[in-house]
C-alpha cells in the first residue's frame, strides 16, 4: 500500500479516482448518498485545497486508489454552513472556539468497501492527523451511522457531543491527542 500526503492543489489531479471512491463508500447504507452528493464533493475540492492547513492522504494499491482522507485547519469565526451550526449548538460558543478553531478538521474519510475492515481507514486517519497543531484534531459524524462512531471510538477518539440516539443529528469527536478530550462529555 502506498500512502501519499498532499498539501495543496496537486490533490486535484486525482479527482476522478476520488469521486469513484466517494461513490463506493457513501452511496451504500448507512450514508445512502447519490451521484449528486459525489458531484457536490468534487465541486468543493478546488476551494478545499486552498484552505489553510489543507492536508489529504490517498492510499493506492496496484495503481488503484482504495481510500482517502481530507482535512484542514478550522478558522475563527467558526463556520455556520453545512453541519457546523449543530456542532456549535452541542458544544456551546466557548468550547467551540477553544476546542475546534485552530484545530485540524477531518472533512472526509472514505474507503472502498473491498478495503474496509483491513485497517486502511485507521491508517488514513492517523496519516491525515499526524501533524495536527498541538495534537488538536476533530471531526463530525452522523449519529445515524453507529459503525462510524464505533470506529472512531476504537481509534481513541472522544465523542464530545451527544445528540438524541433516535435523532438524525451529528456528533463531534475529538482526536486522541486533543488536549480537551478529557474535558469532553463521555458516555451517552
Amino acid at each position: 500500500m502506498d500512502f501519499r500526503v498532499f498539501k495543496g492543489a496537486e490533490f486535484l489531479t486525482h479527482v476522478e479516482e476520488l469521486r469513484s471512491v466517494y461513490v463506493d463508500a457513501f452511496c451504500a447504507p448507512p450514508w445512502n448518498e447519490d451521484e449528486q452528493k459525489a458531484a457536490e464533493f468534487v465541486g468543493r475540492l478546488p476551494g478545499n485545497v486552498r484552505r489553510p492547513g489543507f492536508t489529504a492522504v490517498t492510499a493506492v494499491n496496484d495503481g488503484e486508489v482504495l481510500g482517502f482522507a481530507t482535512a484542514w485547519t478550522t478558522l475563527a469565526p467558526f463556520p455556520d454552513d453545512r453541519c457546523y451550526r449543530q456542532a456549535a449548538a452541542g458544544l456551546g460558543t466557548e468550547r467551540t472556539l477553544d476546542w475546534l478553531c485552530g484545530a485540524r478538521e477531518i472533512d472526509e474519510l472514505a474507503v472502498r468497501p473491498s478495503a474496509q475492515g483491513t485497517g486502511l481507514a485507521a491508517a488514513l486517519l492517523e496519516a491525515v492527523t499526524a501533524d495536527a497543531p498541538k495534537g488538536r484534531s476533530w471531526l463530525l459524524t452522523s449519529v445515524g451511522a453507529p459503525r462510524a462512531a464505533s470506529f472512531y471510538r476504537s481509534q481513541g477518539w472522544t465523542q464530545a457531543t451527544h445528540p438524541s440516539p433516535q435523532g438524525s443529528g451529528i456528533a463531534v469527536f475529538l482526536g486522541p491527542q486533543h488536549p480537551a478530550r478529557t474535558a469532553a462529555a463521555v458516555g451517552l
